[in-house]
């Protein structure tokens, strides 16, 4: 597994209020990763215990994951993404709506993955990530053997994978890459399913920038399978 970071750290300079919230709410709700390098329970990481915790990898500027913050009260949210430019874009929404249920991780989510609970996540929202199209740049895509690993050593059974693009040789990728993992069963029911948006779904500003140039994003879900079932099945692929 490549644990290089690839990718920026920074854009533009930060606003002034942008820059201040980075110094006083980021500390106050940022996930660390402990000393000890597991976190003992989610739970502890909200001021009100949540009844679920979902994850968002790579949240942009925060908008999918603020929305769901306020449309699920009751979750407890993590929110990953080392891009301080939309670190601080997450965190003018967290102010402004009064969320207390978004947790913050502001390096490499897979620092992060290593950290969390065995069976602690309800939810996980991978959308829109950096496709990494040449390929000799493909080892760099987040989704991969060994991350899938993570993901369903994390992951609740019965739990949801949520995966959206608008590149598709980064949907084929993942698609293989997911099929092949006995932890995950694609929950499809019909050949136009993944150019449907689930009931529930939240527009995020990458999704909306792929329908203006035209592309058609893609929208995958996976489950996890219960450990006793998945332990008896073979890769589709």
């Amino acid at each position: 597994m490549d644990t290089r970071w690839y990718g920026r750290r920074s854009g533009k300079k930060l606003r002034p209020g942008g820059q201040a919230l980075v110094e006083t709410l980021l500390p106050k709700i940022r996930l660390k990763v402990p000393t000890g390098g597991r976190i003992g329970s989610l739970a502890d990481c909200f001021p009100h215990a949540p009844k679920d915790v979902w994850l968002e990898i790579g949240f942009g500027g925060g908008e999918h994951l603020a929305a769901q913050a306020r449309a699920h009260p009751d979750i407890g949210f993590i929110g990953c993404e080392p891009f301080v430019n939309g670190v601080a874009s997450a965190l003018t929404l967290v102010e402004h709506d009064g969320l207390t249920n978004i947790r913050i991780f502001d390096d490499d989510a897979r620092l992060i993955l290593d950290a969390l609970p065995d069976a602690s996540i309800g939810r996980l929202f991978l959308l829109f990530a950096d496709p990494w199209p040449k390929r000799r740049h493909e080892r760099r895509r987040l989704v991969s053997g060994n991350t899938l690993d993570q993901f369903a050593r994390l992951m609740k059974d019965d739990a949801e994978f949520r995966f959206a693009s608008d590149h598709m040789d980064y949907v084929r990728w993942t698609l293989e890459q997911v099929l092949r993992h006995l932890s995950f069963a694609w929950l499809v029911c019909g050949a136009g399913d993944w150019r449907q948006p689930p009931p529930d779904w939240i527009e995020t500003r990458y999704e909306a920038k792929a329908f203006r140039r035209g592309e058609n994003p893609v929208y995958l879900r996976f489950c996890r399978r219960p450990r006793a079932a998945a332990a008896d099945e073979k890769p589709l692929l």
